[in-house]
């Protein structure tokens, strides 16, 4: 018998009973499988097991100190396969690291997800933030969020909604420069970039009919959603920024919308998961909660 977990459980099961054929019966096998399970152990641990007679077997004082070993040892690997129980680990203990872009990820989904992980007091939430699609092998990451187009096949993804991109000022600018009525006349306006952390260069606008915009000399650059809505709500320049990130200084009415007409299509919004099955209780907890809250917010 290969499976050494097997063949000691066929031990354990000898030891406590009267002889192979009643241990065969419990374990609704024949008795040579007992026999053979039992002699291929002796062989391969070189110490006798059971004391052989006419009348039967009797444990040898080594059986006897295994046997106490063996039934520990087999009953806690019985006890991680018990299925309540894997399912109660699996809820209420353990990491999940969730890849997020920045505007969704500093303060919407702690936020979102503060109730659930309050419930699960053993459940913790890894989040990585990024602006671009995280790789899933390397950084580990079991649930993602993704604003844009998601074309990986090995993913379990749900499209929970879309993401509104506009072009914003502050009052302030716009009575410096006035309103923009094209994309021309805007390029020409101070701009804000953020830049693409891949290649270093800004990213382009898009808008509607498939075209882009290509930022030159903008008046303000950064790295950081935050850092460029601040720029905005400043008066430092115009700039495109999704609806999340603009929708407080929207309705304060610090930032104002130019050229809606020339918006882009809204940018879909997804919620996926790397394992396909077996997928852990915590996971899929996660997953669906995301999924829940993001429904509700993304699609402004």
């Amino acid at each position: 018998m290969s499976n050494r977990l097997e063949a000691l459980r066929v031990f354990c099961t000898a030891a406590d009973a009267a002889n192979f054929r009643d241990a065969a019966i419990r374990l609704s096998v024949s008795p040579q499988v007992v026999t053979r399970a039992v002699r291929e152990l002796e062989e391969e641990l070189g110490e006798p097991l059971f004391h052989r007679s006419t009348r039967g077997v009797q444990l040898t004082d080594f059986g006897r100190q295994l046997a106490e070993r063996a039934r520990a040892a087999v009953g806690g690997v019985d006890q991680l396969f018990h299925r309540i129980d894997r399912r109660a680990l699996s809820q209420h203990a353990g990491t999940v690291r969730v890849a997020a872009p920045s505007v969704l990820g500093r303060r919407l989904i702690p936020q979102a997800l503060a109730p659930m992980l309050a419930a699960h007091p053993g459940l913790t939430l890894d989040l990585r933030l990024s602006e671009q699609l995280a790789d899933v092998v390397a950084e580990q990451i079991d649930v993602g969020v993704r604003a844009g187009p998601l074309r990986d096949s090995r993913f379990v993804a749900k499209p929970v909604g879309t993401m509104a991109l506009r072009v914003f000022a502050a009052p302030s600018l716009i009575a410096r420069t006035g309103v923009p009525q094209s994309i021309d006349e805007l390029a020409r306006l101070p701009l804000t970039a953020l830049i693409d952390r891949n290649s270093g260069r800004p990213w382009p606008w898009p808008f509607s009919k498939g075209r882009l915009m290509t930022l030159s000399s903008p008046a303000f650059i950064t790295d950081d959603t935050d850092a460029e809505c601040a720029a905005v709500l400043a008066g430092l320049g115009f700039s495109q920024l999704v609806a999340p990130l603009a929708e407080p200084g929207l309705q304060s009415g610090e930032l104002v919308p130019v050229l809606d007409a020339e918006a882009p299509e809204p940018w879909p919004v997804y919620v996926y998961r790397v394992q396909r099955s077996p997928v852990p209780a915590r996971v899929r907890l996660v997953y669906d909660e995301l999924v829940r809250v993001l429904g509700g917010v993304s699609k402004r």
